[in-house]
């Protein structure tokens, strides 16, 4: 996918890109091709891979929320910034929180909020397990891409989400997956109210976005830590 296909993409999903997000874009993606030869970033390298399979899929996001409706998000496990750096870019108005517990993407992630000047913006080096402690409860929308299974990964998020906010990862498509962890859901205090399933253009491979609602207070015993969330996963 090359820009202007990527431009052409995002206009489907309902996003209009200025010329200072396209020009955000391109140091983005020379950054982190530059960075990734000192660090391991990510196992996709080349800008039409990066543009596909990182800055679109990350806005994908978009088919079950609306964004500018959202005040604040996390994104667990934020790696390279993906999908939480990109929304960013596109809806500056969102207070975004990135978490990793890796001290060198956390600084790869400060260097480039740097660059592209962005503001309000937090960045985390923590576990989400300590991170927890004094942010349950705390936020609009969780987000995750490419981080766990299912069924720990809702174990990690759902304590953060507002009651009536909405956890939503970006997954592969794993239909068992998914099943296995609607009891895990239902445990932590969700509600899966829409799976979302697509192709990324271009041959992308097959998608799942799965809205997960808070319907409930997640228990305060939850989340274990992650050795625990491991050996002995939500399961009925």
């Amino acid at each position: 996918m090359n820009e202007k296909e990527f431009y052409d993409a995002i206009n489907d999903l309902g996003i209009k890109i200025t010329e200072q997000q396209k020009k955000s874009l391109q140091i983005y993606c020379e950054f982190l091709i530059s960075e990734n030869q000192k660090t391991n970033l990510t196992a996709i390298k080349e800008p039409a891979e990066i543009y596909l399979k990182h800055f679109y899929d990350s806005l994908t996001i978009t088919k079950v929320v609306d964004l500018t409706k959202i005040n604040n998000i996390l994104d667990i496990g934020s790696g390279a910034g993906f999908p939480g750096m990109v929304i960013k870019i596109f809806f500056p108005a969102v207070e975004v929180t990135l978490l990793d517990s890796n001290n060198k993407k956390i600084s790869f992630l400060k260097s480039l909020a740097s660059k592209l000047k962005l503001e309000n913006i937090q960045f985390v080096q923590e576990r989400a397990e300590d991170f927890i402690k004094t942010k349950r409860d705390s936020f609009d929308l969780v987000t995750a891409r490419a981080v766990a299974n299912l069924t720990t990964l809702s174990e990690l998020s759902l304590p953060f989400v507002k009651v009536n906010g909405y956890f939503i990862p970006l997954k592969g498509s794993n239909e068992t997956e998914i099943k296995e962890a609607t009891y895990a859901i239902k445990t932590l205090g969700g509600e899966i109210e829409k799976i979302m399933n697509f192709t990324l253009p271009y041959e992308g491979g097959t998608r799942n976005i799965i809205k997960i609602k808070k319907i409930n207070n997640t228990p305060t015993k939850y989340p274990r830590r992650y050795e625990k969330i491991l050996k002995n996963p939500l399961k009925k």
